[in-house]
């Protein structure tokens, strides 16, 4: 994992003074500002221990009823350290990952949220470094390098989620986010690990589709999970392949591994009555090549002249 910039250079250049533990911060604190009268003298450790080390200015000043000038001296002790403008490390600067992320998402403002690339390491769907973090907010905000905002007025709550403390776009979202700035290929494969490990929701996305038309990654992401429907069902790669290419050409997807009259067909068109079989070495004995399997599978679908097949059943 690589830190930003900011973020390593924080401790020599904000710092100011040398790393304390957080236990003993709210009672060097404690009389130079105005304390709440329901904060007790351990919640500052507590939040800090909760929110991965960091907390905001709005925390510090609102539920913990600190002044500006006691949080300026703090600073100054070396009890707070300035990740961002208004986020502080509480005590010391060796901040894990999720802390970052949620210093990032604490500068940004309210309702913001952790997105794109920066969410998909969240959500355990990318092996990628969060940073530079992305940062999506409901509204327009100047520039705070080095993190990345987004715009995105049309967020509900159906978009947010909250993992390991900091708020962050909800899996279908980050998915639709990341449609409209990734590789396709990187996107099927961030669905398929959502999958894997019992994230993926198929109604939820088609969910978030159905009020996202003008999103630009709706179609890549739309097109990502078609086979995950439920009558898209596969059991080989070739199988999966040969899906993949009816998409691209346009064509109606295929019922798979359908049972008619007995037999299990690898891909069935019910309303066309038609059928193809994907022969492979480990099921039919056959060392044929796939892709020549897949062209004359479709060719026996659209027909000679580009149409669609009148019906039957075709082996490939």
């Amino acid at each position: 994992f690589v830190r930003s910039e900011r973020v390593r250079g924080t401790k020599n250049r904000l710092g100011r003074g040398r790393d304390k533990g957080p236990p003993d911060l709210f009672t060097a604190m404690q009389g130079k500002g105005q304390a709440h009268p329901s904060v007790e003298p351990d919640s500052l450790p507590e939040l800090a221990k909760r929110q991965h080390g960091v907390v905001s200015i709005r925390q510090l000043t609102g539920p913990l009823g600190l002044s500006r000038s006691a949080v300026d001296r703090a600073v100054g002790a070396g009890h707070l350290h300035r990740l961002h403008r208004g986020v502080f490390a509480v005590g010391h600067t060796r901040i894990c990952p999720y802390g970052e992320c949620l210093a990032a998402v604490l500068a940004s403002g309210p309702r913001a949220l952790l997105s794109h690339l920066s969410a998909a390491w969240l959500w355990d769907i990318a092996k990628v470094s969060p940073a530079p973090f992305s940062v999506t907010t409901p509204v327009r905000r100047k520039p705070r390098p080095p993190i990345r905002l987004h715009e995105a007025r049309l967020i509900t709550e159906d978009d947010r989620a909250l993992r390991e403390g900091i708020p962050v776009t909800s899996l279908p979202r980050t998915l639709l986010d990341l449609a409209a700035t990734v590789r396709f290929d990187w996107l099927e494969k961030m669905v398929e690990r959502s999958e894997e490990m019992g994230l993926f929701d198929l109604r939820a996305v088609e969910a978030l589709l159905d009020r996202t038309t003008g999103h630009h990654g709706h179609k890549r992401l739309r097109r990502a999970i078609a086979l995950y429907r439920p009558s898209s069902f596969t059991r080989s790669g070739l199988e999966r392949r040969f899906l993949e290419l009816c998409l691209e050409a346009g064509l109606p997807q295929p019922r798979t591994n359908y049972v008619e009259e007995g037999f299990e067909l690898d891909c069935y068109w019910p309303a066309h009555r038609f059928a193809v079989e994907l022969d492979v070495f480990e099921t039919h004995g056959t060392r044929a090549e796939p892709h020549e399997l897949i062209k004359q599978a479709l060719a026996g679908l659209v027909g000679g002249d580009g149409c669609p097949s009148d019906g039957g059943f075709g082996s490939s």
